[in-house]
């Protein structure tokens, strides 16, 4: 099999299916169209996240026999189309987890316990301890929104830190010995920290609005390491202002690049979009990183394994 690889990802992705003698070309420059024009020419293509792989695309890879996204989010990808011309569609959501867990238990310890805060101001010569009391999150309940491979290494760990984890989920039966499933509006009556952990599709765009907001019975703490269009950012920064929003722990931003690679700063937001971009980049009641949750080293090669071994497992 002919494989086409689009993203630098882990080496042990070549070096491996190179051994099952797969045949392999890279191509981390050409542009869509460039693309477009020679993937007749493959059986499968690795991926992350710098092409789109939109109906034009699919039905130009008239060869093709599966996509493996390296990751976990398939929102660049056609997936009615690919499943309807039989391309098997392949993900890692396994491979990077745990480093989701960790960052999402990192930010809320961080912004709960105003640790970043506090360490600039001691740089600075500035030495407040009341004013820099933290918030335990020992006894809070938290509420998940989604429970599959994130959600679930996500409960795992926040229930070792005393806390009551529940969550919603469109699958029924997804309680474990970590947490305990609910309905919506039993997650928005109970929840003191919510957290996301659901992909991108029509259904969850623009999930918490201000109507989702406003249904929260509880102030709360809010985390998001899913998507960016998951959330509606203006209503999210008018809940921070209000208090309604305790403080926000943010990786992923609404005003992110399709690409992930970085935001959108030019003049195509409106004026009202920039002004909350900056108020999140500028409270300290928000915590900002770039996309980098799933980030780690060691998920780098997990998420490379994963895939290796379900392309071998399927075409080896």
């Amino acid at each position: 099999m002919k494989i086409l690889l689009l993203d630098k990802n882990h080496p042990l992705i070549t070096e491996q299916l190179l051994a099952k003698n797969f045949i392999l070309e890279e191509d981390f420059t050409s542009s869509y169209d460039e693309v477009c024009d020679k993937i007749h020419n493959y059986d499968g293509v690795i991926i992350r996240s710098r092409i789109p792989l939109d109906q034009n695309f699919l039905e130009k890879a008239t060869h093709l026999k599966f996509i493996a996204r390296v990751g976990a989010g398939m929102e660049n990808i056609d997936i009615p189309v690919a499943e309807k011309l039989g391309i098997q569609l392949i993900n890692s959501p396994e491979g990077n987890r745990d480093s989701v867990a960790e960052h999402v238990v990192g930010m809320l310890l961080i912004l709960m316990n105003r640790l970043f805060i506090a360490s600039n101001e001691v740089k600075k010569g500035i030495w407040l301890r009341e004013e820099n009391r933290g918030d335990e999150l020992l006894g809070k309940t938290v509420g998940l929104i989604g429970y599959g491979n994130m959600g679930k290494a996500t409960a795992k760990r926040l229930s070792g830190f005393g806390c009551k984890v529940i969550f919603h989920d469109i699958l029924p039966g997804l309680s474990d010995e970590f947490a305990t499933q609910v309905s919506l509006e039993e997650l928005k009556q109970k929840a003191e920290v919510l957290s996301l952990h659901i992909p991108m599709t029509n259904e969850t765009h623009y999930l918490i609005d201000s109507t989702f907001i406003n249904e929260m019975k509880n102030e709360f703490y809010f985390v998001n390491t899913a998507r960016g269009k998951n959330v509606e950012t203006k209503y999210l920064v008018e809940a921070v202002k209000s208090g309604k929003v305790k403080g926000a722990c943010l990786d992923v931003l609404e005003y992110e690049k399709a690409s992930f690679e970085k935001l959108d700063t030019s003049t195509s937001l409106s004026t009202r979009e920039n002004e909350d971009l900056q108020y999140l980049l500028d409270s300290e009641k928000v915590i900002v990183t770039p996309h980098i949750a799933g980030w780690t080293h060691q998920s780098k090669e997990k998420l490379a394994q994963v895939i290796v071994d379900k392309i071998i497992a399927s075409f080896g």
